[in-house]
């Protein structure tokens, strides 16, 4: 027979004590009175909703992670694939840390993107603060603005080469290359990046934390 969930109607498995997807408690009991089953055996033991999250617990372990990681993200020559890896992995812990910290140890997989994306939120920050501040520092205080300016000109050749194949009219290419260059533009640019960073670091952190929360929630089933 099969089992759903009372709340939001998903599947569940006999040996679920909470609903994987929404966290309600899933209490059975046998016609005698005893638990069933899908009933924790502790009589003593709290029921706690698994969907909720202790921020308090979780702000702990994320400062912990997720400012070394968005360290390294920050990094010019690190921000690759390896770099997105990292933040999902420091959203993976971070869920697995906290449910060490819970009991039971359960919690949703809603509950876990929500800490993954609060880790990624303060990874990808700490990224972007300490991309824009190196930034800053090489162009101001160390006087290395040539770097900047042989980027933007192998960059403006580039898509110069680009928007020629695909063929764009003298005119709007003056234009297209006028606005790139200005400082506005170069500006406009490096936002971008930066907002595009971000957000792949949100996607993966969130997505770590996810994952994490449905392994680690399929190891600790209780066995029957």
């Amino acid at each position: 027979m099969e089992l759903t969930c009372s709340r939001c109607h998903q599947t569940v498995e006999s040996a679920d004590c909470f609903c994987p997807f929404c966290g309600l408690p899933q209490l059975v009991y046998n016609s005698d009175g005893a638990a069933g089953p899908g009933q924790p055996e502790r009589g003593g033991e709290p029921v706690r909703d698994a969907s909720q999250v202790n921020w308090k617990a979780v702000l702990r372990s994320a400062l912990a992670l997720a400012i070394p990681a968005g360290l390294f993200c920050s990094i010019p020559s690190a921000i690759n694939f390896f770099g997105l890896l990292l933040m999902a992995g420091a959203g993976a812990w971070v869920v697995a840390l906290y449910m060490r910290s819970q009991r039971p140890a359960w919690i949703t997989i809603g509950a876990g993107a929500r800490i993954g994306l609060v880790t990624g939120v303060v990874g990808s920050w700490t990224s972007a603060a300490v991309t824009a501040g190196t930034l800053y520092a090489m162009r101001f205080w160390l006087h290395q603005g040539n770097v900047f300016d042989s980027f933007w000109q192998n960059v403006n050749q580039q898509v110069t080469q680009q928007w020629t194949t695909m063929g764009v009219d003298a005119q709007s290419m003056a234009i297209l290359k006028a606005m790139m260059t200005s400082p506005e533009g170069r500006a406009g640019w490096v936002l971008g990046a930066m907002a595009m960073l971000i957000a792949a670091l949100l996607i993966f952190s969130t997505a770590g934390g996810a994952l994490s929360a449905h392994f680690l929630a399929r190891r600790r089933r209780p066995q029957s």
